[in-house]
């Protein structure tokens, strides 16, 4: 393609998209200092059209620790009871978080309040840019753009990042595969009014081939899904209200009085994901790199993570601080949650659409010791909340290595979520002794536990343990800061 080159410089970085892990990962790129430019093939709106609705306790940790939980909190409303099946419903309120509940609230709320952030920390946003192609060498990467008046330009950064959702302009760029399947091949979506609303702010049932959910976001709305499985027709098969409201009674035993619909839409689901969530200076994340069921909500809260773990990297990598391997650790560390989401929804729906004797007994049998046994109810609540993932660490490491530290109260005030705002990592050690300079200014902040706690903690940028110790001596701290820090 040919065009005009503009913007050659070699620390910036360019995110193609706009959605949720778009913004969410730019605003960490600026907030570190690293000049950001947003690509967004379509025109500037935040659209009320959006598919997902639940933020859960690991997503709303990582807002935490951007100072924007409280704020998407009071957008919505919360649920402590999550209901896989008929007979299965697990107890978000007993979740080891700040956050031991599930947030309804539409995708645009979270979207407005990340855009809100990035355009303050100084991202550069530009609309109605469609990326149509790129290259790249060992110093940067060449985007060509197609810009809103016609012209064809040619902008240059030191990495990409492509957040494009499933029809990733950047991943077909790179000319990856994105295998997979359709897992329900027809559903819909409606946000309506209700002129007698349900009990709660989640309602979820089926029979005879029909499911249907309808979640409350707590201002007069809300967001009706459904699927009918003697109906499964395309996408662009036009959707009216009259055929939701028939669904839902089929399968919740009311309509609840549907009116008013602002919005209706059809959307098939599928799983797939892409082999390499890295591909020399360009990386895929969110839907670019996985997409999978809407059962358990988990999408959106996924690209959320994934930005979490890929902002601090790349951030280190454009000024010159990133240990060997430190970008490679991104596909290692997020390849195998998403693939892991994609196996835990695709049995959720596969479940709940059982028709079979066989799947149906499988069912039965899923929900009955999941009633009966706690460790399997506490690691289904683990994953489907995101708090139980942990990346990989070496052999022979503290056990706390690679796993996620929970919020805790750090002495002389304060919690270690808010330490993390400075968005660098953070070392906690014991309440023994002072506190002694590191010598890394703006880079690592030092904190002590308030309890008694005998472990020292580098906490990583996006709230994992780096590098955990007991009764750690200053060598072996330094030994520790050195590594990751340099």
């Amino acid at each position: 393609m040919s065009g005009n080159r503009t913007d050659s410089t070699r620390d910036t970085v360019i995110v193609v998209g706009s959605g949720p892990t778009g913004l969410l990962l730019a605003g960490d790129l600026a907030g570190a200092g690293v000049p950001v430019t947003v690509l967004e093939r379509r025109p500037h709106t935040i659209s009320n059209l959006s598919r997902a609705f639940g933020v859960h306790a690991r997503t709303l940790e990582q807002l935490d620790a951007r100072g924007l939980a409280d704020d998407l909190i009071a957008t919505g409303t919360t649920i402590t009871g999550l209901r896989l099946f008929r007979r299965l419903t697990l107890d978000l309120g007993t979740l080891p978080s700040r956050f031991p509940f599930l947030l309804v609230t539409p995708q645009y709320e979270v979207e407005r309040l990340l855009e809100r952030r990035a355009r303050d920390l100084g991202v550069d946003f530009r609309y109605e840019h469609e990326v149509a192609g790129l290259r790249q060498d060992a110093t940067g990467v060449d985007v060509d753009v197609r810009t809103p008046d016609g012209t064809d330009a040619t902008l240059r950064a030191a990495y990409v990042v492509g957040t494009d959702g499933h029809r990733s302009a950047v991943r077909d760029a790179l000319g990856l595969p994105f295998p997979g399947t359709s897992v329900i091949k027809s559903l819909f979506l409606a946000d309506v009014r209700l002129a007698e609303p349900p009990a709660g702010v989640l309602t979820v049932d089926g029979t005879g081939g029909t499911f249907a959910m309808i979640a409350s976001f707590g201002d007069g709305w809300y967001r009706v899904m459904g699927w009918d499985r003697r109906h499964e027709v395309p996408d662009d098969v036009p959707l009216d209200l009259e055929e939701v409201r028939e669904v839902t009674r089929r399968a919740l035993g009311t309509d609840h009085g549907m009116h008013d619909a602002r919005w209706l839409s059809r959307f098939h689901s599928d799983e797939r994901q892409v082999p390499q969530y890295r591909v020399g200076r360009v990386f895929l994340a969110g839907d670019a790199a996985h997409v999978h069921s809407p059962a358990g909500g988990q999408g959106m809260n996924t690209g959320l993570q994934d930005a979490a773990n890929l902002g601090w990297k790349l951030a280190a990598a454009v000024r010159g601080r990133a240990p060997e391997g430190l970008l490679d650790s991104y596909h290692a560390e997020r390849h195998p949650v998403g693939e892991a989401v994609l196996r835990s929804s695709g049995g959720l729906v596969r479940l709940a659409r059982a028709q079979t004797p066989a799947l149906r007994v499988v069912r039965a049998v899923v929900s009955a010791v999941g009633r009966a046994v706690r460790p399997v109810r506490t690691k289904a609540l683990a994953q489907i909340s995101g708090i139980g993932y942990r990346y990989p660490a070496p052999r022979g490491v503290h056990p706390l290595t690679g796993d996620r530290v929970p919020d805790a109260a750090l002495l002389g005030g304060g919690r270690l979520y808010e330490a993390l705002r400075d968005r660098g990592f953070v070392l906690v050690t014991p309440a023994t002794g002072e506190r002694t300079d590191t010598g890394r200014d703006g880079l690592v902040r030092r904190e002590q536990w308030a309890d008694g706690s005998r472990t020292t903690v580098l906490v990583r940028p996006d709230g994992y343990a780096a590098w955990a110790a007991d009764d750690a001596d200053p060598a072996a701290v330094e030994a520790a800061l050195k590594a990751h820090l340099g």
